[in-house]
């Protein structure tokens, strides 16, 4: 698989030998997974169901909801009731860590900053039961009815969408946890069918809209509580530097993530310790996912 020249490189000076696993990472051909949606149903009734249609499945070691389709594609899926009805969600096995890392609790205020297409959001509220009090961002309106489209057929109750960039958010909000999944370069979702477009002029735009959004959550975010900063990059640039940028302003600490939880999936090594980046294979895209918590003393509600 031919991958530009500045990925190459960029990889390679960051990761060293590390580097050859993310390659082998981007060409592997990648399966696809779903997220079992406990809103509407349970793990073992979508493994019956998928195994009545002659799919066959593997159970993440980290998560009963988390399902890796063995032997069918998207489509296969998309035929079956269940897809319609919103009891199962098609969505990378990467992007679910963050919903878990965050740990939201029922009857808490949660904002996911970067909210569409809506599988983050959607989780949340699942694993809340749908007592969670969530505020999903979208600044497109293409992409804020889709998540609108995405939250119902889920079934997700007590969501509002607001069709906005966060950045915009009147600071006098205050949150008890808080999702910013940030737009990124995609550096870890690199396939053989979609190579991407990187460059330094690029990829510096982007980590400084990263930072500002950051700067906001920490903001918006209560005192003595924590958000959740995520991306599909493997780009340090875009992941250990911008927390870096975070921590050096002396509001936020972070909290370290479980290693131990997360059983099974391929790891890179990170800059910062407590923080969990994600190598591409033929299970997992590219992600980084760091949790932070801000200085301050939690109110008891």
């Amino acid at each position: 698989m031919e991958i530009s020249a500045f990925l190459s490189e960029k990889l390679s000076a960051q990761y060293g030998d590390e580097a050859a696993r993310i390659f082998a990472g981007f060409s592997a051909r990648r399966l696809t997974t779903l997220r079992v949606n406990r809103l509407k149903t349970d793990a073992d009734s979508v493994r019956r169901a998928l195994a009545d249609a002659g799919i066959e499945t593997q159970t993440a070691a980290w998560s009963e909801d988390a399902l890796i389709l063995l032997n069918a594609k998207e489509d296969a899926v998309s035929a079956l009731p269940m897809f319609e009805n919103g009891e199962i969600y098609m969505q990378s096995l990467s992007s679910m860590i963050p919903p878990i890392v965050l740990g939201a609790k029922p009857e808490e205020n949660v904002l996911d900053m970067a909210a569409a297409p809506g599988g983050k959001t959607t989780q949340i509220a699942a694993l809340t039961g749908g007592r969670a009090m969530i505020t999903a961002c979208e600044r497109n309106k293409m992409r804020a009815d889709r998540l609108r489209y995405n939250i119902e057929r889920q079934g997700a109750p007590r969501v509002t969408v607001m069709n906005m960039d966060a950045r915009q958010l009147d600071d006098l909000f205050a949150f008890d946890r808080i999702l910013l999944d940030a737009p990124c370069s995609g550096s870890g979702t690199v396939t053989e069918g979609s190579h991407g477009q990187f460059s330094k002029d690029y990829l510096d735009r982007t980590v400084k809209m990263q930072k500002t959004l950051l700067d906001k959550a920490i903001r918006l975010l209560k005192p003595g509580h924590e958000l959740v900063y995520s991306t599909c990059s493997v780009f340090r640039d875009e992941n250990e530097e911008v927390i870096a940028s975070a921590l050096k302003k002396g509001s936020v600490s972070i909290v370290p993530i479980d290693g131990a939880a997360f059983d099974g999936i391929p790891k890179l090594p990170t800059t910062i310790e407590g923080t969990l980046c994600v190598c591409p294979d033929e299970r997992y895209e590219g992600f980084f996912v760091a949790k932070l918590k801000k200085a301050g003393k939690s109110k008891k509600k």
